[in-house]
């Protein structure tokens, strides 16, 4: 077809960009984002900087794709959506074990503080963040709080935002500071106090 890339320049490109993916990477686990740079990325990668240029505007687009790709196979969240077996309170005990899992993992961990570090000085990068990340998870937890109003295990007039806050915020923050172990009890706990303590309809 009239102005395709031939398949020899397309497999080239794809080598390239998971080299410089895998090599962000790689770097930020060893020595962190504030002593990495687009120029070592590129000499891991064994490519020129102005290949990394081509794609991404900064260090920290790059460990958000990096980040996409080696935790989600590139995609914000399976589609099939969090788990639904009926019953609210095992699913989100399910999926908070999950993240659990994900957060002691030294192959996410470091990699997702330095994009945290990343987010918090770049704005521009803030915003791709949320488009691309947060608001597609955010969206999916809220529907699987829906399935749970339709099926009468929580009032229809909770602030579903608020519930998803109340359940992944103190995560978050206990992660980020490292306030407290991770631990699948802790999050249990947090599940059955939020999720019991909701009001169900005609309470």
């Amino acid at each position: 077809m009239l102005g395709s890339m031939p398949p020899r320049t397309t497999r080239r490109s794809d080598a390239a960009r998971t080299a410089i993916l895998t090599a962000a990477v790689e770097l930020v686990g060893e020595v962190g984002y504030s002593k990495s740079s687009i120029e070592a990325i590129a000499a891991r990668a064994g490519v020129g900087k102005q290949t990394i240029y081509r794609w991404w505007s900064s260090k920290g687009s790059v460990l958000l794709d990096a980040y996409l790709n080696a935790n989600v196979g590139g995609e914000p969240e399976d589609p099939q959506g969090l788990p639904n077996t009926g019953d609210l309170v095992a699913d989100m005990r399910a999926v908070l074990r999950a993240t659990v899992d994900e957060l002691n993992d030294p192959r996410f961990e470091r990699p997702l503080r330095a994009l945290t570090v990343a987010v918090l000085e770049d704005e521009s990068l803030a915003a791709e963040y949320s488009r691309r990340l947060d608001e597609p998870t955010r969206q999916m937890k809220k529907e699987r709080l829906r399935a749970a109003q339709r099926q009468g295990q929580l009032s229809s007039d909770v602030d579903l935002d608020a519930v998803v806050d109340t359940l992944f915020a103190p995560v978050a923050q206990r992660w980020l500071l490292r306030s407290g172990p991770l631990t699948y009890e802790y999050t249990d706990h947090l599940v059955e106090t939020v999720l019991t303590g909701l009001p169900r309809p005609g309470s």
